[in-house]
């Protein structure tokens, strides 16, 4: 419990974006292994073989989400993170055609969580 103490101040709205970035990740993860839909983003933009992608990237986000809530080798997972979205956000940017608003099936969302691990990255 201690680590978790010196690795995490409320007042500091780094630590703040760090952690919310992190938890951001777990229903992602959750929704990997329990929506059969998930597959589809990986089929529909040529992922070979899809399974593997869907597996390896919710692999990818487990380790992510770990070291972001945790605060271990943030700069490190905070950069991959913002990778691994703005990949995300490429791949919904394609299938959707090129939207934008994310309530309409665009890429806003992941770009803003690629901007915000991003930041985290920069001063985490």
């Amino acid at each position: 419990m201690l680590y978790l103490q010196q690795n995490f101040d409320p007042t500091n709205i780094f630590d703040v974006l760090r952690l919310v970035c992190g938890a951001y990740f777990i229903p992602h993860i959750w929704a990997a292994f329990n929506v059969p839909q998930a597959i589809d983003v990986f089929v529909k933009n040529g992922f070979k073989p899809p399974i593997f992608w869907l597996y390896a990237s919710a692999a990818i986000e487990i380790v992510l989400a770990i070291g972001l809530i945790f605060g271990i080798y943030t700069h490190v997972v905070a950069a991959i993170a913002a990778v691994h979205l703005t990949v995300a956000a490429v791949a919904v940017y394609r299938l959707s055609g090129g939207k934008w608003l994310w309530n309409i099936g665009g890429c806003e969302f992941p770009v803003f969580w690629a901007i915000c691990c991003g930041v985290v990255a920069i001063h985490g």
